[in-house]
C-alpha cells in the first residue's frame, strides 16, 4: 500500500531525509521511531504529498504521488502533529465539512459522519462546539476527520501526544483495530505504544533507517537481550565465577558478587545463537555442583535499549 524508494529531502545544506526506502503492506501497523530531528515528520509530510521530495519516489496503493497527487491523496487519511480544527464548528459540523472535502454527499456523507463519530467515541459531544472540548475529545475529532472517507492508508503523527492514560488507551485500541484492514504509519516517542499495537517498527536516525523489524525482533537485537540474572546459594562459591566463565555459551560476566553463601551476577551470552542455551548450561552447572539456583531471569531485551544504542543522541 505504501512504497517509498530512495526518498530524500534537503532544506538548503541540511539533509533532513537521506535516501530512505520503506514499504508498508495492508494489515500492517508500522511504528515510526526516531529522536527529535531524525526526519520522521518530514518523511510523513512527503508521503502525504504535503511536502515535495528533493529526490526519490512515493507510491500509495500503486498510484505515484508525484505524477497523480490527487488520486494518491484520496487513498490517505492524515493526522498531522498539532492537527488544526475550526473552533466555532460543532463536532458533527466539522466532520460533515471534512466529508464534503473528500467528495462525499447526501446519504453517503451522513453515513460517513455517523461511522466516524461511533468509531472515535464522539457521540457524547456530537453537537458540542469544538472550542468547548477537552484535549482528548479534540484529538479524537482530528482522528475522526482522518478516517471520514474510510481510507486505505493512515498516516498518524504523534496521535496520542498530550493525552491522559485513559485517552491514550482508547486511541491505541482504535489504531490496533483499524490496522487489521489498513496500512498504518504512526510516529511516537512512547515505546510502550509500539509494543501494544504495532506489528512492525522502524527506527530512523539522521534521515536514514537504522532498524526495521517486529517489536520482538528489535528487542532481541538489544545488547542486554539474552543476558541471565542469577542468584545461587551454596557452601562453596569461591570458584563459581570462573566456572560460569568457562561455560561454552557464556560471554562476559557483570556485577558478580559473593556475600556469605549467596552469589549474584549477570551473565551475557557469547552470541545471539547462545540465547536460551546459556540458561540451560547454568542450570546444569548448579545441579552438578549441588548448588541452589534461587533465581534465574533471562532478559528478553528492551526497545528503549535498542533505541538508545542506534540513535545519535546516545552516540554524542
Amino acid at each position: 500500500m505504501i512504497e517509498i524508494n530512495h526518498l530524500s529531502k534537503h532544506f538548503g545544506p541540511k539533509v533532513a531525509v537521506d535516501s530512505l526506502s520503506l514499504t508498508v503492506q495492508k494489515g500492517q501497523v508500522l511504528g515510526f521511531l526516531g529522536p527529535n530531528g531524525a526526519g520522521k515528520s518530514t518523511t510523513m509530510r512527503m508521503i502525504t504529498g504535503y511536502l515535495p521530495p528533493t529526490g526519490g519516489s512515493i507510491s500509495i496503493g500503486g498510484v505515484d504521488m508525484l505524477e497523480n497527487p490527487n488520486q494518491a491523496k484520496a487513498k490517505i487519511g492524515y493526522l498531522p502533529e498539532s492537527a488544526p480544527l475550526y473552533a466555532d464548528m460543532t463536532v458533527e459540523g466539522f466532520l460533515a465539512f471534512a466529508a464534503e472535502l473528500r467528495g462525499l454527499r447526501g446519504s453517503a456523507k451522513k453515513a460517513a459522519v455517523d461511522k466516524a463519530i461511533n468509531t472515535c467515541f464522539l457521540e457524547k459531544v456530537r453537537s458540542q462546539s469544538i472550542d468547548t472540548l477537552s484535549k482528548g475529545y479534540r484529538h479524537r475529532t482530528c482522528l475522526a476527520q482522518a478516517i471520514i472517507h474510510d481510507p486505505e492508508v493512515l498516516i498518524l503523527d504523534e496521535p496520542t501526544d498530550g493525552l491522559d492514560p485513559n485517552q491514550k488507551d482508547v486511541v491505541r485500541n482504535l489504531i490496533k483495530e483499524m490496522g487489521k484492514t489498513k496500512a498504518i504509519i504512526f510516529s511516537t516517542h512512547i515505546l510502550e505504544e509500539v509494543e501494544a499495537c504495532c506489528t512492525r517498527a522502524v527506527i530512523i536516525d539522521q534521515g536514514k533507517v537504522v532498524a526495521d523489524g517486529t517489536p520482538d525482533e528489535l528487542k532481541r537485537r538489544a545488547l542486554r537481550a539474552g543476558s541471565v540474572h542469577l542468584r545461587i546459594s551454596g557452601p562453596d562459591l569461591a570458584s563459581l565465577g570462573a566456572d560460569l566463565a568457562r561455560l561454552g555459551h557464556a560471554g562476559r560476566i557483570e556485577d558478580a558478587s559473593t556475600v556469605g553463601n549467596l552469589f549474584t551476577a549477570t551473565v551475557y551470552p557469547k552470541s545471539r545463537t547462545a540465547i536460551g542455551t546459556l540458561s540451560a548450561e547454568i542450570y546444569e552447572l548448579c545441579r552438578q555442583r549441588g548448588l541452589v539456583l534461587q533465581e534465574l531471569h533471562e532478559e528478553p531485551g528492551r526497545l528503549d535499549d535498542m533505541f538508545r544504542e542506534l540513535t545519535s543522541q546516545n552516540k554524542v
